[in-house]
């Protein structure tokens, strides 16, 4: 099953152009698209995953598509589906492993499954695809219909992989001895770090870093009364002032402690727009280190219990509230293990002492309207003292990345992916075991205790996401990869 995704009107580079911080940044992005756009003249760029909403290469693909598009190159975003119901589960089990993590042995006896959907697939999308075109597909997912598409086709095809680890295991040697087969076929990869590039395609990869959107409703700039909206209609604030707008059709959920869900406002207000917070927004995946986090806090909170509360950095921590954040786990399809993972992070919740309950949320935000899910992630970063992303294992880190072009002081894991971006001491802080809750304790208090410094820390942490990270390069950089694939097969 192939669906095509239908991507809403998106900013224009004159959009962008207006601000006078992205204008240089989109002056270049148009002169690298004036030197290449011949070249791409009656072709179609095909961008393929494996879901159009949950998670960063969802959240990436419209933007560049829209982009490519007004740049003069032609480009589709199509997303897979299958009704073999153990391939996802299969795919998951990949995703981990390629992070390190997992049973190598659940491999055993997959390949004729794997091969199975990707040969359907295969069949499903060989009619769209032109002699002409490009093909880019995105992960394990899609990797093994692209690879048979290229064998019958011949079309230039490259290989996008956002997740890998930067040293070798049991289980990374086992997802990349599964996967060989299918990438051989491919004329380039593309990885967003050289630390996760197998020796076996080192010789044919290009490095292209994921990137934000600054004027998406996750990324864009929110005025007080419009923040303050966003909390209110999304029921994360309370208000005793007539709305301006109406409430959202689904609202953001709470934890609550006998296991249900109710508005983010019961049992009573979440503080962030008073309060010190410190969030974590990330799908619900046992690699995000949701689960030591919450147990890092609680430790930190015991700290408070035996402090003297006369200091203003002990009435910082008195206050303090983590609030832990992702999508409504029946809504992402590539994601089997989201509900195991959020129930598991229930229990532990529930086990908290009582007075850490309380000043610990757990959030499950809507996604009824992306549109609206993305203005809830914004508004929550915008509230925080500190955006957190624990990963245990990280392909890049978009999540922090948002925050830290927010101008938030960023805690984040050493895992590679989150390395490459956060500064330790310069834009954050960095915990060396995502696992270890009283390093993360001991992290944290350290922030709370420095306001100063926390400012200084978001100030370059937004000064270097708008160096490194923001969509404008990563554009520019698949124009001119796609671009030599393209020559190549014309000579």
């Amino acid at each position: 099953m192939i669906d095509l995704v239908d991507i809403d009107a998106r900013p224009t580079l004159d959009d962008y152009g207006t601000y006078l911080h992205l204008r240089p940044a989109v002056e270049r992005l148009q002169e690298t698209a004036d030197q290449y756009r011949a070249a791409f003249e009656g072709r179609t760029v095909w961008m393929v995953n494996s879901t159009a909403e949950g998670g960063g290469v969802a959240e990436m693909l419209p933007t560049l598509v829209s982009l490519l598009r007004e740049v003069g190159v032609a480009t589709e975003w199509a997303v897979i589906g299958t009704e073999h119901e153990a391939f996802f589960p299969l795919t998951k089990t990949i995703h981990n492993l390629l992070h390190g993590a997992g049973d190598p042995a659940l491999l055993e006896d997959h390949e004729a499954l794997y091969a199975t959907v990707s040969r359907e697939l295969a069949d499903a999308f060989e009619d769209r695809l032109g002699p002409d075109d490009v093909l880019v597909v995105h992960d394990p997912q899609p990797l093994g219909m692209g690879a048979l598409l290229k064998e019958r086709t011949g079309v230039p095809a490259i290989w996008r992989c956002h997740i890998g680890l930067d040293y070798e295991n049991a289980q990374t040697r086992a997802a990349w001895d599964f996967l060989a087969p299918w990438i051989a076929p491919y004329d380039q990869t593309v990885f967003s770090l050289p630390d996760y590039v197998p020796q076996a395609v080192a010789d044919r990869t290009t490095i292209i870093n994921p990137a934000i959107d600054p004027l998406s409703p996750k990324n864009r700039g929110l005025q007080l009364q419009e923040l303050t909206s966003v909390l209110v209609d999304a029921a994360l604030t309370a208000s005793i002032h007539p709305p301006l707008t109406p409430p959202y059709d689904a609202v953001v959920k709470r934890l609550q402690t006998n296991g249900d869900f109710a508005p983010a406002t019961q049992p009573e207000d979440l503080g962030v727009l008073f309060r010190p917070t410190i969030v974590q927004v990330s799908r619900w995946d046992e690699l995000k280190g949701f689960a030591p986090l919450m147990e890092g806090f609680a430790r930190l909170k015991k700290r408070r219990w035996n402090g003297d509360r006369s200091t203003l950095h002990q009435r910082r921590l008195d206050l303090s509230r983590l609030v832990l954040a992702g999508p409504d786990p029946a809504s992402i399809q590539d994601d089997p293990e989201a509900q195991a993972v959020f129930q598991d992070l229930i229990r532990a919740y529930q086990h908290l002492h009582p007075h850490v309950q309380r000043d610990v949320a757990v959030l499950m935000l809507p996604m009824e309207s992306l549109v609206k899910n993305a203005l809830i992630v914004n508004a929550l970063q915008r509230c925080a003292l500190v955006v957190v992303q624990n990963s245990l294992r990280e392909g890049f880190g978009l999540t922090a990345t948002e925050g830290m072009w927010k101008g938030r002081p960023i805690l984040a894991s050493d895992a590679v992916g989150l390395r490459a971006q956060v500064r330790d001491g310069t834009d954050g802080r960095r915990v060396r075991e995502a696992t270890d809750p009283d390093e993360i304790a001991r992290t944290l208090d350290e922030m709370l205790s420095d306001a100063e410094l926390c400012e200084a820390w978001g100030h370059n942490a937004r000064n270097r996401a708008a160096e490194r990270f923001l969509v404008f390069e990563q554009v520019r950089q698949w124009i001119r990869c796609m671009h030599g694939l393209v020559e190549a097969r014309a000579a």
